[in-house]
């Protein structure tokens, strides 16, 4: 998210919370998560209705034949601007009582008072064993002393390699890099024995990279940036080593996903992060890479693998409290989460979902064998990227890494000007 829309995002939050009320006003609760579910509220998803307005319909119908005193009314925003829709909401006083976000959308409105927190909430903290104790973390938001959102789904990808490649240049490919260390040492193997043909890695750090290599992105209020420890300096150290040796592909720094994907198609980059629809388009297109295709995770130093959150955060300003924390932890209990997971390639984030054979046992399709390898990697996974980290930031980073594997500057001081850009980007809101 671009830092001027989230800075709109987070001045309506500020107006919101002016208002006499939010949501879909007070009547027979009085607004008290501890009352009896009972009223009208409005639950909004995120670009969802269009492939599974049956599914959620049928859980509305569901709750509503449970909770005979609720009526729910659902919106759906496409993907498009909806973080616009969230700042339109907060400042006309009409954000849904039920809200679909991630944690970078919810930190604004939580700092501002506009979102329940779920820890300091007895109805809606009874339910917190439900979820992984990762997920539940994975909406706790830096400095605010509470989870502010119902885990919902959650999300990570397995990073495919070319056994081939590794076995022409001599290295065991039932034995894939599990550390960045094992990693540079991988990439520098495969770039020698091909004679500088092959690339290991198709693209620069990110920040879920600094994340995984074991460096502090930020202080503990979240309030300035801390990448440009010497640890982050000794990252971008080594994909400079990388680059000068050939094991960064030479068009790291503008490969986009899609062409560094493409180049791992050729057999020209030896690993590359994915997912069950590229299995279909190596089956079809490369079947050679196909047969010789392992799966992973992606490297790291700490044994967090990197997920992805999604959440669903009650109103609090709501009039019906009571109904709007039911009905979130309706959408998001063990059964409603499981079913959900079975339509569509995401992973519940209930304790002991994963542990059902859906989720542990392949079976024999492309789907099942990434499924498997994925929901391995959650155990313990954690959000790398900071929820204050926009867009805008995320290009910095990535601007300054290009100039020091360039030699235009020291590793060190790409990253210290990238964090002095950044952290005076987060002072100005």
């Amino acid at each position: 998210m671009p830092t001027s829309r989230r800075a709109t995002l987070l001045s309506a939050a500020l107006l919101a919370i002016s208002l006499t009320a939010c949501g879909s006003g007070g009547d027979d609760e009085g607004g008290s998560a501890d009352g009896k579910a009972s009223g009208h509220i409005t639950f909004q998803t995120w670009n969802l209705r269009a492939n599974f307005k049956d599914f959620f319909e049928g859980l509305i119908r569901d709750f509503q034949r449970e909770n005979p005193d609720v009526k729910i009314k659902w919106l759906d925003q496409p993907a498009d601007n909806y973080a616009d829709k969230l700042s339109a909401d907060a400042a006309a006083g009409t954000l849904p009582d039920v809200v679909n976000v991630t944690p970078d959308l919810a930190y604004p409105l939580a700092k501002a008072g506009v979102l329940m927190n779920l820890d300091q909430e007895k109805a809606a903290a009874r339910f917190k064993d439900e979820y992984t104790p990762e997920s539940w973390q994975g909406n706790s938001l830096p400095g605010l002393n509470g989870s502010y959102a119902f885990p919902w789904y959650l999300n990570t990808g397995p990073l495919f390699y070319n056994k081939k490649l590794f076995r022409d240049s001599g290295l065991d490919p039932d034995r894939p890099p599990h550390s960045y260390a094992e990693l540079f040492a991988v990439a520098n193997a495969i770039s020698h024995g091909s004679g500088g043909k092959v690339a290991t890695l198709g693209g620069i750090p990110s920040i879920e990279d600094f994340g995984r290599y074991g460096v502090p992105l930020m202080n503990a209020r979240a309030t300035a940036f801390t990448y440009n420890d010497p640890k982050g300096a000794e990252l971008v150290s080594k994909y400079k080593e990388l680059y000068r040796s050939g094991g960064l592909d030479p068009q790291a720094l503008t490969n986009t996903p899609d062409k560094v994907g493409q180049k791992f198609l050729e057999q020209k980059v030896a690993m590359n992060p994915g997912s069950a629809h590229d299995l279909a388009n190596f089956r079809k297109n490369a079947p050679t890479l196909y047969r010789d295709l392992g799966i992973t995770d992606a490297p790291n130093n700490n044994g967090k693998p990197n997920m992805y959150v999604m959440g669903l955060a009650v109103n609090s300003h709501s009039g019906h409290k009571a109904a709007a924390v039911a009905f979130a932890h309706f959408v998001t209990d063990r059964r409603n989460q499981e079913a959900f997971a079975h339509k569509v390639a995401v992973f519940p984030s209930t304790r002991g979902s994963l542990e059902d054979p859906y989720w542990t046992r392949e079976d024999g399709t492309d789907d099942g064998r990434v499924r498997v390898a994925s929901a391995r990697m959650l155990k313990g996974a954690v959000n790398y990227t900071p929820v204050v980290m926009s867009d805008e930031m995320k290009t910095i980073l990535r601007n300054e890494i290009a100039k020091a594997l360039q030699g235009e500057k020291s590793p060190q001081q790409a990253l210290d000007d990238a964090v002095a850009r950044s952290n005076k980007l987060l002072k100005q809101g």
